[in-house]
């Protein structure tokens, strides 16, 4: 069986990519390595991958969102629980303007985790997250 290298490539499909291109940059601080062309974009933020597609315009204009999302979330590894807090004050302030929303205020959970939960413009869930053993792994490329 193969080892894998961890899960670092993620992709979605949106609505609108210029929106929700601009609300990954700023929230996440991702960086574009790859636009191949006006409908997908390429981010990194060093040691991950996340593409967003925009969705055709002839499947767009009969779309329907689900009730619910089969992805219940996806997370991204902050470095301390402050930064947890300070990631949540940076969603609540600019929330409004890149089309987001907090969708669970900060948790402390059992296993020494801290978290929230917030959405991007197209209602997926993402949990910013201190975990005590993968926040202090040091990051290798």
């Amino acid at each position: 069986m193969a080892i894998h290298r961890g899960l670092r490539h993620l992709a979605l499909r949106v609505t609108n990519l210029a929106r929700s291109r601009a609300f990954y940059e700023h929230f996440l601080a991702m960086k574009v390595v790859w636009e191949p062309d006006p409908d997908n974009v390429y981010f990194s933020s060093g040691s991950d991958n996340l593409a967003l597609h925009q969705i055709g315009a002839a499947e767009l204009a009969h779309y329907q969102p689900l009730g619910g999302q089969l992805l219940d979330h996806f997370g991204v590894i902050l470095e301390s629980p402050s930064q947890v807090d300070d990631m949540f004050r940076q969603v609540q302030a600019d929330a409004a303007r890149f089309g987001a929303a907090i969708a669970k205020p900060p948790k402390q959970h059992r296993d020494g985790s801290y978290s929230f939960y917030f959405t991007d413009p197209d209602g997926n869930v993402i949990q910013a997250l201190y975990e005590p053993t993968i926040s202090l792994m040091e990051l290798k490329p």
